[in-house]
């Protein structure tokens, strides 16, 4: 018996720092430099080698996606439905007519630059889209 616990602690020990969110230094560094005066910050592991953080900087929430080594992947701002631009919301409600935003992102992106997400539903039916400012739909 003694042994069987001695054994559940040790695997207990290797999986609480296996998943513990200490991203790595590369991390933590390009973090600081580009949200010097980010507070209450808390990461999280949001693929095998992508960290996120979700933190206050400048009067709001914000989410920031980092690689591995450093580099910056993109940055999220949840804002009101009114605050997307008028050609997304032409577009959305041109190809999703009945469906309802009920959350809405301005994201900046390493590989899309500027865009905007928004999280539709309809009935019990729940979908994500991007568009670029002008109203072209992104694809990931």
């Amino acid at each position: 018996m003694g042994k069987r616990w001695f054994a559940t602690g040790i695997l207990l020990i290797i999986s609480w720092y296996t998943f513990a969110a200490v991203p790595p230094t590369a991390v933590l560094k390009a973090f600081d430099v580009k949200f010097k005066n980010a507070t209450t910050v808390n990461w999280g592991k949001e693929g095998p080698k992508v960290w996120e953080a979700e933190f206050n900087f400048e009067g709001s929430r914000i989410s920031a996606n980092f690689a591995e080594d450093g580099t910056w992947l993109e940055t999220e701002r949840i804002i009101k439905t009114e605050e997307l631009p008028p050609a997304v919301l032409k577009a959305i409600k041109a190809n999703f007519p009945d469906w309802k935003i009920i959350e809405a992102d301005k994201t900046e992106t390493l590989k899309h630059g500027l865009i905007y997400e928004a999280n539709l539903k309809k009935g019990l039916s729940k979908k994500d889209v991007a568009f670029k400012e002008d109203g072209t739909p992104v694809s990931e």
